[in-house]
């Protein structure tokens, strides 16, 4: 067998084992969700420990397959051109979907910090979060609580798929909004949540 020949079938072999390996094994306190887009996959661990009251209310939402058939539909970039921003998924408030509003659990709280690639809970008013979820691109400490101030629900991190997650928050937007705040960050083909499940 030709040398390049037999050292590109190693190659291909390679690649073939690690296409099928199982997923790294999480951390303690830690449980593994993969979210098959029409992008890509990306593959979350939510801080079932650190974070206990979201962490449930997003796996019940994963369990229950409620994110089955949703999508990415806000692309919120940084307006200093950094590539940095946030993208925004869920049920969208679909209220056929949602169940009740969990109570807020601030970043003072859990420890956890918006950095890149924090996975986070989307509200309204602090107690108001449901069924969406955004996912951080650079650091965003404004997001983070601080006093006077409750911040956001941080609640796990992305583990791999963050070139899908960059490759949503460049997706052409819509220029209007429904707020002075969204204005610009409707996704117009906003890319589908095919499935949400734990990794076994």
């Amino acid at each position: 067998m030709p040398f390049r020949f037999a050292r590109r079938l190693a190659c291909l072999f390679s690649l073939a084992v690690a296409a099928t390996s199982p997923a790294a094994a999480p951390a303690p306190g830690q449980v593994l969700v993969r979210l098959e887009t029409s992008e890509g996959p990306i593959t979350v661990a939510v801080e079932t420990k650190k974070a206990p009251i979201t962490a449930a209310n997003f796996l019940r939402y994963v369990d229950s397959k409620r994110f089955d058939d949703t999508s990415f539909y806000r692309a919120a970039r940084a307006k200093n051109g950094s590539g940095n921003g946030l993208i925004q998924g869920g049920i969208n408030r679909r209220i056929t979907r949602a169940f009740i509003p969990i109570a807020h659990e601030p970043t003072s709280q859990t420890g956890l910090r918006h950095v890149d690639g924090t996975l986070s809970m989307a509200r309204n008013a602090p107690g108001t979060a449901m069924g969406e979820f955004f996912i951080t691109i650079g650091p965003a400490p404004t997001l983070d609580a601080k006093p006077g101030y409750v911040g956001y629900a941080a609640f796990g991190h992305v583990v791999s798929g963050m070139n899908v997650v960059r490759k949503i928050l460049a997706k052409p937007t819509y220029p209007g909004g429904y707020t002075e705040t969204t204005k610009g960050q409707s996704i117009i083909d906003p890319p589908r949540i095919i499935t949400a499940r734990r990794v076994r």
